[in-house]
């Protein structure tokens, strides 16, 4: 009866194993493409193909990201091992830095065009013979008002704060998490290149 019983916590652990390290593939797989696509290298070759069609890139970039991301989420298994789960009033505490957070990220979407980083802008630029085949799939705005005065990144900061402060961890959103905030902090410093391009130190 032992036997059966550390059998089977060991078949649990190994599937719990096999599922994070599933998670974490697929994941990165993910981050691989979305990156890659993203490069100003693979911009620029394509531009150099499309000329001023490269102003449609930047809408098709995100629908492509948002379904290569569902089929990817779709695919990777759910373990529901709990990490933890707040008792009251702890439960309800915690949620107070969360919607802090969701504060925060409404904030950091003030100050940047929502039509630029979706891709419209590119699209009726083009429409009206306006478009700077230079500026790729995006026209770039230095921002240094707002939440950008304290961090390069709030929008990322405050998406992982908000994803942190939860009254209950299962394994799968645990690794999620970890995932979400490795990406953003390498995406940030291919960002800051970017940045560090277009506008100098």
């Amino acid at each position: 009866r032992n036997c059966k019983i550390i059998n089977t916590e060991t078949t649990e652990i190994v599937s719990y194993v096999t599922d994070t390290v599933i998670i974490i593939l697929l994941f990165a797989l993910f981050g691989y493409i979305h990156s890659w696509l993203a490069s100003n290298s693979v911009k620029k070759k394509i531009a150099l193909r499309t000329g001023s069609k490269i102003a449609f890139y930047r809408l098709f970039y995100n629908l492509f990201s948002l379904l290569l991301f569902f089929f990817l989420f779709s695919l990777m298994p759910k373990p529901l091992l709990m990490i933890y789960d707040l008792p009251a009033p702890f439960d309800i505490l915690i949620l107070i830095p969360q919607f802090i957070s969701l504060a925060g990220i409404i904030w950091s979407l003030r100050y940047f065009s929502l039509y630029e980083f979706a891709g419209i802008n590119q699209v009726l630029r083009w429409k009206n013979n306006s478009y700077n085949e230079n500026e790729l799939d995006e026209k770039l705005t230095l921002r240094i008002e707002g939440p950008y005065k304290y961090s390069r990144h709030p929008l990322y900061f405050f998406i992982i704060a908000f994803m942190l402060f939860r009254p209950a961890m299962n394994l799968f959103y645990l690794v999620f998490t970890i995932c979400t905030t490795v990406y953003f902090y390498i995406g940030s410093i291919y960002e800051e290149k970017k940045l560090t391009e277009a506008f100098g130190e």
